[in-house]
């Protein structure tokens, strides 16, 4: 599992053993108290899609995420690469 992007509360995840399409998981706490959104991120240019929460997260806090996904998209498609290889 690698830790790509931060802005706490939560930390964007991608899974060395995970699959394709590109896709990162967004994880808020730890625990019992985790929450986890999904999103695919459309390499290269997005944008990221909202595949599915798990735990309890809201509405206004998934679009919050998606903004800031948006503007991180490049990043987050180079690391899938690194990491992955081909989208």
């Amino acid at each position: 599992m690698a830790t790509i992007l931060r802005r706490p509360p939560h930390r964007v995840v991608i899974f060395s053993n995970d699959h394709r399409p590109a896709h990162v998981h967004v994880i808020r706490g730890k625990g019992k108290g985790e929450a986890t959104a999904v999103f695919v991120l459309h390499c290269p240019e997005g944008p990221p899609e909202l595949r599915e929460v798990y735990g309890d997260m809201k509405l206004d806090e998934v679009n919050k995420i998606f903004d800031w996904l948006t503007t991180e998209i490049g990043a987050m498609c180079v690391k899938w690469s690194e990491i992955h290889g081909d989208f």
